[in-house]
């Protein structure tokens, strides 16, 4: 089982990497075209409403509702079961979903009002986000169903595919910007016209993989006798899907604060967040989605066959895993905050005034990318066992959190305040979910936990210094060809990772030993 566990995340992080580069080359091609003007404002705000739902069901509450129900009808029911219960859910999860996307279209005034309410006092800026609004809200359909078909191959051990599915909204993206941004009147619908054909081309891009499992099947609304096993299948994640959505969602929240607060800020502001954040996710996406992806039906599975410790010791597992990538990763963030943002971003439309800004909120995101990440590996224990409700209670308590530390920092800190308030309830959410789970006694740390902390943080202080003194000073990169910067980051970005791996290697931690650790995963 350890052996498939690894596999699986490692084939999942190598397709995120994919999706993240193409990813980091689509915002290149923003930041060119749009810069940190008031055109990027509103398709950032435009993209960010249907986006918000997308990670809420892409990236969480349906994929933890439906795995492990899906787990369970496949291990302890007949296939003409689960097929039963497939297309039942497809079904009905289709018709909410369009019902939803048409609501979203015609409610565009309003959710523009809600998320950026500062663009009230612009009628042209509010107007022009209303009118890409309305043209990316069919995405949420598609990557939607998107989001079930990926839970499906999940399920069955395919992680390749569904991992490799947002690279073709990247292409679409960067497509969109080259090709149509010049024959559009406006910048933002042009963009988004971009978003919703993606968000079909993912769609029917999963098909092939999915009729090569043998899952292909007719939507159905209308359920019929036979069916009273998958109508309780579909009550199931739909009783779970409810309460789970604000359980997993809660960082997409407290973005959705930081925008609303943004909108009032200064021109730019709302961009300076977006990039700066974008970069953040890097290593969030690559690592953290790809562990937490391999884990949920791991850990469902575990849990259909009662192996407590096994359980535990994969959540063990991955917590180590967590510490040992995104620990040196927030000190490389922040060290290398603005030599970054000048090397990937500084050239057409964006200034660098925009550099200073993106640089200072990327720091303070960066503060909160252990907790993010540790969320993500730590809420699946929960939902393994079907308990959205425990999740959804921390939820709340780190929503308000983060309410509370945005409104106290916003004023002082400007962009830089929001930041650092969603790191702040990143942390508060992981360590309630933490104390749960050992409340729960569902997670018994291993012991050994305070020697490997030490280590790591050691480690990824002297590579801190190392790059810090290499990095220099951001107005050096910003006088620099941009072929130059690139290079010149790359260069420290592998000579920091090397001098951390080197380090741990010095005292004693053996990365193949852990990747290999079978007790930890086996029962």
């Amino acid at each position: 089982m350890a052996a498939k566990l690894i596999r699986s995340t490692s084939v999942i992080g190598s397709m995120t990497l994919l999706s993240r580069l193409t990813g980091l080359l689509r915002d290149v091609v923003f930041a060119h075209l749009l810069g940190d003007r008031a055109a990027a404002d509103v398709f950032f705000v435009a993209f960010r409403i249907p986006n918000f739902f997308r990670r809420i069901s892409a990236e969480g509450a349906f994929s933890a509702a439906f795995v492990p129900v899906f787990t369970d009808f496949r291990m302890n029911r007949p296939a003409a079961d689960s097929q039963r219960f497939l297309q039942l859910l497809l079904g009905r999860f289709g018709l909410i979903l369009l019902i939803a996307s048409a609501l979203g279209v015609a409610a565009a005034p309003a959710l523009v009002a809600v998320v950026a309410p500062g663009f009230l006092q612009h009628p042209e800026t509010y107007h022009l986000a209303v009118r890409a609004t309305r043209v990316t809200f069919p995405y949420l359909f598609f990557i939607s169903l998107v989001a079930m078909a990926a839970g499906m191959l999940n399920t069955c051990g395919r992680f390749a595919a569904p991992a490799a599915t947002p690279v073709l909204l990247n292409l679409c993206l960067i497509a969109a910007a080259l090709l149509l941004v010049p024959r559009f009147a406006d910048a933002p619908v042009a963009l988004a016209v971009g978003v919703a054909l993606a968000g079909a081309l993912q769609l029917l891009f999963q098909i092939p993989f999915l009729r090569r499992e043998k899952l292909a099947m007719r939507p159905r609304v209308i359920s019929r006798a036979q069916d009273e096993a998958a109508r309780d299948g579909v009550r199931r994640v739909f009783r779970l899907t409810v309460p789970a959505i604000l359980g997993v969602s809660v960082a997409q929240v407290n973005v959705l604060v930081g925008t609303l607060l943004a909108s009032f800020l200064v021109t730019g502001s709302i961009s300076w967040l977006y990039y700066s954040d974008r970069l953040m996710e890097f290593p969030v996406g690559v690592f953290g989605i790809a562990l937490s992806t391999a884990i949920l039906p791991d850990l469902a599975r575990k849990r259909a066959s009662h192996s407590a410790q096994a359980f535990s010791r994969t959540l063990d597992w991955a917590a180590r895993w967590v510490c040992l990538i995104c620990i040196p990763a927030t000190v490389g963030l922040a060290v290398l905050a603005g030599p970054m943002i000048a090397a990937i971003y500084y050239h057409g439309g964006f200034s660098a005034n925009g550099v200073h800004m993106a640089a200072a909120s990327l720091v303070a995101y960066a503060a909160g990318l252990t907790a993010i990440v540790m969320v993500k590996i730590l809420a699946p224990g929960f939902y393994a066992h079907q308990n959205t409700k425990t999740p959804v209670r921390i939820a709340m308590i780190a929503v308000a959190a983060n309410i509370a530390f945005s409104l106290l920092l916003v004023w002082p800190m400007k962009h830089v305040g929001l930041a650092l308030a969603t790191s702040l309830a990143a942390y508060v959410n992981a360590g309630l979910l933490y104390a749960a789970l050992k409340k729960a006694r569902l997670y018994r740390p291993e012991p050994g936990w305070g020697g490997f902390l030490f280590k790591v943080g050691a480690a990824a202080a002297v590579m801190g210094v190392l790059i810090g003194w290499g990095g220099g000073d951001t107005g050096a990169w910003l006088a620099m060809p941009a072929w130059q910067r690139a290079v010149k980051l790359m260069l420290w970005v592998a000579s920091g990772a090397a001098l951390y791996f080197g380090a741990l290697h010095l005292m004693g931690v053996r990365l193949r030993a852990l990747w290999l650790a079978r007790e930890t995963t086996e029962a």
